[in-house]
């Protein structure tokens, strides 16, 4: 067990045992051969050597993709800093935003458009910690940020006001803090570990983590969301998966994009969860110019159950600044949702959602096919435009109308005059909220 005073993540960006990365030779176009090469180097399997020999620079990144010709990336670095794995790096097989993989990965200067409806925490994370680094927004469930730490800096996160800031995870007293917490509100029986990345944390750290959560009786489920079987596989190690299965119920989502993204090693990793009794989900992020197409969504989906992971939500990329360019209309999500049906076993097809700002939560998305509803028949539309008359049950009496509902604002909302719009006699549930400060995740004692 950890002191108080130590890091609860052995940083293998400070560790100096194994020899710094190959530096790629530079050539008018290109060199993918040279970028697929580094994985012949003694320590490109080692998560560890991924880790440090991340692309922080622009030259860096000039090395493995010298035809690369963005002008002001070092100004989109400064902004919202990067860092790319070799091994992800070496998914690209063109230096520009035609490929799905630079896309994600690379800085673009687009991330500096600022309209003003984008901010830096559009889901008011903030505002529901009650808890440095723990939001508690839904009555039952608390999602902790472990970590401020990625293998890499995807350009469409959610959290771009903390990614890359300063890494750092969290400390044993903060975990006090939250263990405490949980140990007061027993409603709480379900905890997510985010951040950044947990699994990017040394195994110690994780167990550390887990031993915490499952010392308080109430809790009965841990998920932990992670892009590392996708950017950095060989972190799944036997070592972790062993210290991971101690902890069931134990879930994963992971958060594969593109089908361009199941490679064979992201396949290993996943099946050695799977294997070891981890149900595994995914959450996409739809993403314009990457999976804004119904066929790239089939094959991801169909991809994914291959190994074992369950399409489980299909995000509206959020309102945070730097992403404006990857935002899709909600229209096309719709669209997207009825092409899988029918085409895609059940079992396959994601939740649409929009996680809604203000604090809104998640909020379904879903085809309608209801045309019409009366007391005595509803008429539905199938995925092929089939209309069918469905019987309700029998009633004895016709309900009667009630009073007119009071005009809740919804023109005003779609008029843009007001953001926002509480039901009648809403109140909103302050119990968890707490004025936190902006560098709390940071993790210091």
């Amino acid at each position: 067990m950890l002191n108080d005073a130590d890091s609860p993540m052995d940083s293998a960006d400070n560790q100096e045992d194994e020899p710094p990365g190959r530096h790629l030779p530079a050539s008018d176009t290109p060199n993918f051969n040279a970028l697929n090469n580094a994985a012949g180097t003694p320590n490109f399997n080692d998560w560890k050597w991924q880790i440090r020999n991340r692309l922080k620079s622009a030259q860096q990144l000039a090395e493995y993709l010298p035809g690369l010709k963005f002008p002001h990336i070092d100004g989109v670095i400064q902004k919202f800093p990067m860092a790319i794995t070799p091994y992800y790096a070496s998914l690209i097989r063109k230096a520009d935003i035609s490929d799905p993989i630079f896309a994600m990965a690379v800085p673009q200067p687009r991330e500096l458009v600022d309209p003003l409806f984008l901010c830096d925490d559009p889901l008011s994370e903030d505002e529901d910690m009650p808890v440095p680094g723990m939001v508690h927004r839904y009555r039952d469930r608390v999602l902790l940020i472990a970590t401020t730490m990625c293998s890499m800096y995807c350009r469409h996160c959610t959290r771009k006001r903390i990614a890359g800031s300063r890494e750092s995870c969290i400390t044993q007293p903060r975990l006090r803090q939250v263990t405490e917490y949980l140990n007061a509100h027993p409603e709480v029986s379900d905890v997510i570990v985010s951040g950044g990345d947990p699994l990017t944390m040394s195994d110690e750290s994780i167990e550390m983590v887990l031993s915490a959560l499952r010392s308080v009786p109430t809790v009965q489920v841990i998920r932990i969301g992670t892009r590392v079987p996708v950017v950095m596989p060989m972190r799944v190690t036997d070592n972790l998966v062993n210290m991971l299965k101690k902890y069931h119920p134990l879930w994963i989502n992971t958060h594969f994009n593109h089908p361009n993204e199941i490679t064979p090693q992201a396949k290993q990793a996943c099946a050695k969860l799977a294997d070891a009794g981890i149900p595994l989900g995914n959450q996409t992020v739809l993403l314009a110019g990457v999976n804004d197409d119904a066929r790239i969504i089939e094959q991801l989906c169909k991809g994914l159950i291959q190994m074992r992971v369950r399409p489980y939500y299909l995000y509206q990329c959020d309102l945070v600044r730097g992403v404006e360019h990857f935002r899709t209309s909600i229209r096309k999500g719709v669209e997207i949702m009825e092409y899988l049906r029918g085409r895609v076993s059940g079992i396959a097809i994601p939740s649409f959602v929009v996680d809604a700002p203000y604090g809104g939560g998640k909020i379904p998305i879903l085809p309608n096919y209801i045309v019409s509803m009366s007391p005595s028949h509803t008429v539905l539309r199938n995925y092929q435009g089939l209309l069918v008359n469905y019987p309700e049950p029998c009633i004895q009496q016709m309900p009667v109308n009630s009073q007119p509902a009071e005009n809740t604002g919804v023109w005003e909302l779609a008029s843009g005059s007001r953001p926002v719009s509480h039901a009648k006699n809403h109140k909103l549930k302050n119990h968890q909220r707490a004025v936190v400060s902006k560098t709390a995740y940071l993790f210091e004692p």
